[in-house]
């Protein structure tokens, strides 16, 4: 019988070198089809290029502001905003950094609720930051 969780977050280091609040995945609440985790990027704070090869990536900026290269070659450059909604598709390249002196704070969910596994780290080589 499947039942209703609620889950503590605990805090841990992904792949890509951020900081998360363990949420919603299969690993904390037996998810069949989502992950939901809280990421904190102090300021100065960088992820790792990389991308997930296999789920979609949905993100809700509740704090702060952050900024992400993105595309094949990491050659497009967005601002995040407090308040905006980021989707990132499966197989995209991406690097999330906080340029600001404030700490960011963002929802992520993901197609995937074993999050972590479909991460693929792009070569150091790669990185614009």
């Amino acid at each position: 019988m499947k039942e209703c969780r609620i889950v503590r977050g605990e805090a841990f280091r992904g792949k890509q070198g951020m900081d998360y609040f363990a949420g919603i995945s299969a690993e904390s609440a037996g998810s069949e089809g989502i992950c939901m985790h809280m990421l904190v990027l102090p300021p100065g704070g960088k992820a790792k290029p990389h991308y997930h090869e296999s789920h979609e990536t949905a993100i809700f900026q509740l704090e702060g502001s952050t900024s992400f290269y993105h595309g094949p070659n990491l050659e497009f450059l967005d601002e995040v905003r407090e308040g905006d909604y980021v989707y990132i598709p499966a197989g995209v390249p991406h690097q999330p950094f906080n340029p600001t002196d404030r700490m960011a704070r963002a929802l992520i969910a993901r197609t995937d609720p074993n999050e972590q596994e479909s991460v693929v780290l792009l070569p150091e080589a790669m990185s614009r930051l």
